[in-house]
């Protein structure tokens, strides 16, 4: 009789089981390189160990419930780990920290989160925003925004291919420069074709607003892939506009790949900078791999352009105009 009773508990038991499942994940990359940088001035030549050249290396923790009639809880927490020294970044959860529902309707998080126009930025870039010479450079001096935190975000689920994403950062200032910002995203990914635009703006109490602007593309064919963007900074202010492009190609054969990609930065004063990249990744299994990459960049003489990749730049001092940087990377990548 006792086994019985207990039948029936457990059989009334499972459908609450499915309705409440819930799972949590912990992954992460480790990436380490020993590299050669240049920043093409007196002294500034070295040989580094660097964390995070192909990928910055980072923990993170991601879990979801199911919420039932095909709604769930999320949340993202993810870390940056600097590899060669084993300090963490100076925010915790820096990298992203949201949580939010997730639906028919699409993805709404609340938290620190990635920008529409970063989406685009990843998605369009041939390095995947890792490398020497990536378009992570765009970002770099307070240019476009990558990250904001004190947002609300929407993303819908592909709809034949149309994905629409929404973003608004609170600035929770109420002295001296705001950082409010409302961001929009579409993107389209099919058939081996992939189209995006994005657009921003950050509001300021006292100067007006920034605009940041992006459109990228891409097209997958067999082994070769082909990417490229153009995107703008246009801060509060004369002669502050600035303008990036890339544009890329990569081969796959077997367990090789290579890759390249030619970059121009512009500011509205004249100051211009035009550089290429090379890598090359060999894969040891799905989860390693081990790489290659070189850059290089020709500032004109009213230029400090500097090279970046996922977890390492290489950038000229402020006043040595006309300086070309170089660097020469060589490491190892986990995926856990």
């Amino acid at each position: 009789m006792q086994c019985k009773l207990m039948a029936v508990v457990l059989a009334a038991a499972i459908p609450l089981c499915a309705s409440a499942q819930s799972s949590v994940t912990i992954y992460g990359v480790a990436d380490a390189s020993l590299a050669k940088e240049d920043t093409d001035v007196k002294g500034g030549s070295r040989t580094v160990v660097n964390s995070g050249n192909q990928s910055t290396s980072r923990i993170g923790f991601r879990g979801v419930e199911d919420l039932g009639n095909g709604l769930s809880a999320v949340f993202n927490l993810e870390a940056g780990v600097n590899l060669d020294t084993g300090a963490g970044d100076s925010v915790l959860f820096g990298r992203r920290s949201v949580v939010g529902l997730k639906g028919g309707f699409g993805s709404v998080l609340i938290g620190r989160e990635y920008t529409p126009i970063a989406d685009v930025a990843n998605a369009s870039d041939i390095n995947g925003q890792g490398f020497y010479g990536t378009n992570l450079s765009s970002f770099g001096a307070g240019r476009l925004t990558r990250r904001i935190s004190n947002s609300v975000n929407y993303k819908s689920n592909s709809m034949g291919g149309v994905i629409v994403s929404a973003g608004y950062g609170l600035g929770e200032t109420a002295t001296g420069p705001s950082q409010d910002l409302m961001g929009l995203a579409v993107e389209y990914k099919a058939n081996n074709i992939y189209v995006g635009g994005g657009y921003h703006v950050v509001e300021r109490l006292a100067s007006g607003d920034d605009k940041e602007m992006i459109v990228g593309a891409g097209f997958t064919m067999g082994p070769v892939e082909i990417r490229g963007n153009y995107m703008v900074a246009n801060p509060t202010g004369a002669g502050n506009k600035y303008e990036q492009v890339n544009a890329g190609l990569s081969y796959t054969f077997g367990s090789n790949k290579i890759y390249g990609n030619v970059q121009q930065n512009k500011l509205e004063g004249g100051a211009k900078g035009n550089g290429a990249s090379l890598a090359y990744s060999y894969s040891l299994s799905k989860r390693t791999n081990v790489y290659a990459s070189y850059a290089m960049l020709r500032n004109n003489d009213k230029a400090t352009f500097g090279i970046y990749s996922a977890g390492a730049n290489v950038i000229p001092p402020a006043t040595a105009f006309g300086a070309d940087p170089t660097a020469l990377a060589v490491g190892v990548r986990h995926a856990f």
